[in-house]
C-alpha cells in the first residue's frame, strides 16, 4: 500500500504537474511543428538546400546548448529560491544569467564569423562532387550570416522564459513562443518562395524568417514582464545592477560551470555524431536531418517533463520537503517512460508516410524512414535517462550529471561511431541503431544513482 502510495500521486500533484507541463509541451509542440515545416519548406527546393540548413542548424545546435546549459545551471538556484520564497535570491539568478549569457554570445560570435566555411566543410564528405560541395558551402553560409543575428535575441529570451519557468510561470514563455512561431511560418512561405510579392530568397529567406521571429518572443517577454511587474516581484530592479552576491556567484561557478561544460561538450558529441553519420554521403545527412526533426517533435514529453521535473522536483528541495522531493522524482519518472512509449509507437505508425514531405530522392526518403523507426523504437529508453539526469540536477550534483551525460557521450557513443563508420563496412541504419541502443547504459546508471538518493540536497541553505 505504502508503495502505490509513493508511486501515484494526488490529484493535486497531478494537478500542479499538468498546470506546469502543459504548456511547456504546447511551447516544444508548436516549436518543433514549425521546425518540422520549415525543413519541408526548405526541403521543397532541393537536397542540397536542405543538407546546408541542417549542417548550420547542427551548428547552431551546439550554441543553443551551451546557453541552456548556462541558464540551466543558474536555474538549480532559481529554482530552489523560487521554493523558499526568496525574491532577492531570484534576482540576483536573472542577473547571472545575464552575464553568462552575452559572453556565450561573443565566444559564438567569434568562433562562427572567423571559421565559418571551415566548420560546415567538416560535414562534407570526401566523395562529394566538387559542385554539389561548393552549393552546400554557398548556401550554409547565406543561412548563417543571417542566423547570427537572431542569436541576440534568442539568448535575451532564453534568460527571461527560463527564469520565469523556474518560479512555476509558464505561460506567458509559451504566449510569447507560440506568437514567435506564427511569424516564422508565415514569413517563411513568403520569403522562401517570394509569395504575395516578397522575393524569392531560399535559404536566406528561411533564415530571416527565423530571426524575426526570435526579435518578436524576445520583444513580447520584456515588454510583459515590464507591463505586470507586480505579478513578477523577482525582477524589480532586476536590470539596473549586475550586482551579484559572492557566495551565488562561487556557487554558480562550481555548480553550473560543470552543467555548461556538460551540454556544450553533449551537444559537440551530437555534432560530432552527425559528422560520422556524414562520410556516407550528403543523402545520410538529410535522412538524419528529417529523422530528427520529427523525433524533436515526438519527444516534446519527456523533454518537457524534464522541465517539471527541475521545477516540481527543485522547489521541493529548495522548502526542505526531502521525502515529497524523492517521492516525486519517481513519479514523474514514471510518467514520463509511460508516455513516451506511447509516442514512440506513433512516430513509428507515421514513419513510411513523414519522408513523403519532402522533395527528395527516393534513397534519402528510406534511410529516414529507417532512421525514424529506430527512434521511435528506442524513446522511452531515451525518456527514462533524460529524467534520471533531470532529477540528479535538480539537486546541484552537476559533476555526477557531468559524468552521466557528456563524458558517456564522448568516451562510449562517439568512439563506437568513429569506429564503425569509418573502418568498417556496417550499413549506415544498423550503426545508427547501435549508437542509439547504447543509451540503455545510461539507463542502468541513472536508475541506481537516483534509487540511492544521492542527489537529495537543498544548495541555498
Amino acid at each position: 500500500m505504502k508503495l502505490s502510495k509513493n508511486i501515484i500521486g494526488s490529484k493535486e500533484f497531478y494537478s500542479k504537474v499538468v498546470a506546469i507541463t502543459v504548456p511547456i509541451i504546447v511551447q516544444n509542440a508548436v516549436t518543433h511543428i514549425v521546425n518540422l515545416l520549415d525543413n519541408v519548406m526548405v526541403g521543397r527546393i532541393g537536397t542540397l538546400e536542405m543538407s546546408a540548413v541542417a549542417i548550420v542548424n547542427q551548428l547552431l545546435f551546439v550554441f543553443s546548448l551551451c546557453i541552456f546549459g548556462g541558464m540551466a545551471g543558474v536555474g538549480i538556484f532559481s529554482t530552489q529560491y523560487a521554493g523558499a520564497k526568496d525574491n532577492d535570491g531570484i534576482r540576483y539568478c536573472f542577473r547571472a544569467k545575464l552575464v553568462m549569457g552575452f559572453i556565450l554570445l561573443l565566444l559564438a560570435a567569434i568562433v562562427f564569423l572567423i571559421f565559418p566555411k571551415q566548420l560546415i566543410s567538416m560535414y562534407l564528405a570526401e566523395n562529394t562532387a566538387a559542385e554539389e560541395a561548393n552549393a552546400t558551402i554557398s548556401f550554409a553560409l547565406s543561412y548563417l550570416k543571417i542566423m547570427l543575428i537572431g542569436l541576440v535575441p534568442f539568448t535575451v529570451s532564453q534568460i527571461y522564459a527560463s527564469t520565469l519557468r523556474e518560479t512555476g510561470e509558464t505561460k506567458l514563455p509559451m504566449i510569447a513562443s507560440v506568437a514567435a512561431i506564427f511569424v516564422n511560418v508565415v514569413f517563411n512561405y513568403f520569403l522562401i518562395f517570394g509569395k504575395f510579392g516578397f522575393p524569392k530568397l531560399g535559404v536566406a529567406g528561411a533564415a530571416i524568417a527565423t530571426s524575426l521571429s526570435r526579435f518578436v518572443e524576445a520583444a513580447i517577454l520584456i515588454i510583459s514582464v515590464r507591463l505586470k511587474r507586480e505579478k513578477y516581484p523577482f525582477m524589480k530592479g532586476a536590470v539596473s545592477s549586475l550586482y551579484v552576491p559572492k557566495q551565488l556567484t562561487l556557487g554558480v561557478i562550481t555548480r553550473g560551470l560543470p552543467l555548461l561544460v556538460n551540454e556544450a561538450l553533449w551537444s559537440l558529441g551530437m555534432a560530432t555524431l552527425l559528422q560520422c553519420y556524414s562520410v556516407r554521403g550528403l543523402q545520410v545527412v538529410a535522412a538524419a536531418n528529417i529523422a530528427n526533426t520529427a523525433n524533436t517533435l515526438f519527444s516534446v514529453v519527456y523533454l518537457s517533463m524534464g522541465t517539471a521535473i527541475a521545477i516540481v522536483v527543485g522547489q521541493n528541495l529548495g522548502a526542505n520537503e526531502i521525502e515529497e522531493a524523492n517521492q516525486n522524482a519517481w513519479r514523474l519518472i514514471i510518467l514520463s517512460v509511460l508516455t513516451c512509449a506511447v509516442m514512440g509507437t506513433l512516430l513509428a505508425l507515421l514513419s513510411p508516410y513523414i519522408p513523403l514531405m519532402y522533395n527528395t530522392e527516393q534513397e534519402v526518403r528510406i534511410l529516414a524512414k529507417s532512421f525514424l523507426y529506430v527512434v521511435a523504437a528506442v524513446m522511452p529508453i531515451e525518456a527514462f535517462a533524460h529524467a534520471c539526469y533531470f532529477t540528479i540536477r535538480s539537486g546541484g550534483r552537476t559533476g555526477i550529471t557531468f559524468a552521466f551525460d557528456s563524458m558517456f557521450t564522448w568516451l562510449v557513443s562517439v568512439p563506437a561511431a568513429i569506429i564503425l563508420a569509418n573502418f568498417t563496412k556496417v550499413p549506415i541504419v544498423p550503426i545508427f541503431l547501435i549508437i542509439k541502443s547504447l543509451e540503455f547504459i545510461k539507463c542502468l546508471v541513472g536508475g541506481i544513482m537516483v534509487k540511492k538518493r544521492i542527489w537529495i540536497k537543498n544548495i541555498i541553505e
